[in-house]
């Protein structure tokens, strides 16, 4: 479209999934996209690795990921109108299919929802070409069995690698950042590396009058994971997700609202139920985490000191203007939250070294800190419950290196009103019910954890 001229989302009546494509040669996948018909968007995935075996790419299953990994992908250019129909070209969809569906464009645009000024929950439907249908029932794709961890930069993956490394795991990354690649390498496992890029035109958009905002993005690399099932033959995808990432960020007009819904333990139960439907019955998927707190996995991880060096959770880092030697900015929520979930279990000067200034002895640092707990103004950022950060600083104020900081200080009797030693005792303890199905999965990520005094 004319750069010159302006976008009206308002005048857009559907978002179409339209075809889509899939070279063996290249092993790149084109996804295909339009706002009515007036604004056409080409994105592509290529599968960077070549696969050790044979790729079952001629499995119905395979067919039936790519769709759905079609369809999630579409909620970064739907949010460019964000138009009540999405209309799944060429394809019919089950009941279980839709609503999965329809979850990812309501509750995983809730936070671009409430940015951009709509309402929530979001008042879309998903239809697909043919009204009725029924997915036949998949069979196992008798993949010969692996795992697979999907990771980041930050602390929580590198806790699972150290746990199940000795299940000799593959890693998984989509546009791997310098940071990712080093991890990796340091770890002595082989990563599978995907590419992911987006149509140009949704830039272009954007620079007109398009929506921007955030997006499921989990729930794609989840996807794009399962569908690389077909070609590397892993049977088991363990991601690294605790279970604070459940909690909503905020809550509008009743209506819950999380940053990170497609971390969540509904999303996670959503795909579950979508792979055995209709993809395949065979494929392991969930969150070897799940059962642990953050503030647990942070003291499991203040022993890893290996990797104190390389890991980084702040978000100006995978910013995609960054540069390869960014760090640490230590002024986001990101950098006070993983700071907050560190500091019980380290030293001043120790944290210091990895953030590469104390946030703690910074005034200015409060008020961010203090919204970390806040039933108002808890951050849209991956950040956990209110109640971890009110038990690391209720923790802080007890110990004599940490309780004279500006930020403890402040915020020290506040915090401790709001938890008590037992809920601190209970945030450190794992829930079982939210176990990995995974016995050896499960079991080397309890040993590592458990471990830790």
């Amino acid at each position: 479209m004319n750069d010159q001229s302006r976008f009206d989302p308002g005048s857009v009546v559907v978002f179409r999934v339209t075809d889509r494509s899939f070279d063996t040669t290249s092993r790149t996948l084109s996804l295909r996209y339009s706002l009515d018909d007036t604004v056409a968007f080409v994105e592509t995935i290529t599968f960077e690795t070549p696969p050790e075996g044979e790729a079952t790419t001629d499995a119905p299953g395979f067919e039936r990921a790519l769709l759905h990994l079609h369809i999630a992908a579409g909620t970064s250019y739907y949010k460019a109108a964000a138009p009540p129909v999405v209309l799944v070209e060429h394809a019919g969809l089950s009941s279980t299919e839709r609503e999965f569906h329809r979850h990812l464009y309501d509750d995983g645009l809730r936070e671009f929802a409430v940015e951009n000024g709509l309402s929530v929950p979001r008042p879309v439907t998903i239809e697909p070409w043919f009204s009725r249908f029924d997915v036949p029932r998949p069979k196992a794709s008798g993949s010969p069995g692996g795992l697979l961890v999907p990771i980041g930069g930050g602390k929580d993956s590198m806790v699972l690698i150290e746990a199940v490394r000795h299940l000799r795991p593959r890693l998984f990354a989509v546009n791997p950042h310098p940071l990712v690649l080093e991890l990796a390498r340091q770890s002595q496992l082989d990563l599978v590396v995907v590419r992911r890029r987006l149509s140009p035109e949704l830039a272009n958009l954007n620079r007109s009058g398009g929506r921007n905002g955030h997006v499921p993005i989990t729930a794609i690399v989840s996807l794009i994971a399962v569908a690389g099932s077909f070609l590397y033959g892993y049977d088991t995808i363990a991601m690294a997700v605790e279970r604070s990432a459940s909690e909503e960020t905020v809550v509008v007009g009743g209506v819950p609202v999380n940053h990170q819904y497609s971390k969540s333990l509904e999303f996670e139960h959503l795909l579950q139920g979508l792979i055995t439907e209709t993809i395949d019955p065979g494929l392991l998927y969930g969150s070897a985490l799940r059962p642990y707190s953050e503030l647990a996995i942070a003291r499991a991880f203040a022993k890893l000191t290996d990797h104190h060096a390389t890991f980084c959770s702040c978000n100006s880092v995978f910013r995609q203007t960054a540069g390869a030697d960014d760090s640490w900015c230590g002024n986001c929520p990101k950098c006070r939250f993983v700071g907050l979930m560190l500091a019980p279990f380290m030293s001043p000067a120790a944290l210091t070294a990895i953030i590469g200034r104390d946030m703690f002895a910074d005034p200015l640092q409060i008020t961010g800190f203090a919204a970390l707990m806040s039933d108002r103004d808890k951050p849209f950022e991956c950040v956990g419950e209110r109640r971890e950060s009110a038990a690391a600083i209720r923790i802080l104020a007890g110990l004599p290196q940490w309780r004279d900081s500006a930020v403890v200080a402040a915020l020290g009797a506040a915090a401790t009103d709001l938890v008590s030693d037992r809920e601190v005792t209970a945030l450190l303890t794992p829930d079982r019910a939210l176990g990995f199905p995974h016995p050896d999965v499960a079991s080397s990520v309890d040993r590592l954890l458990s471990a830790t005094p």
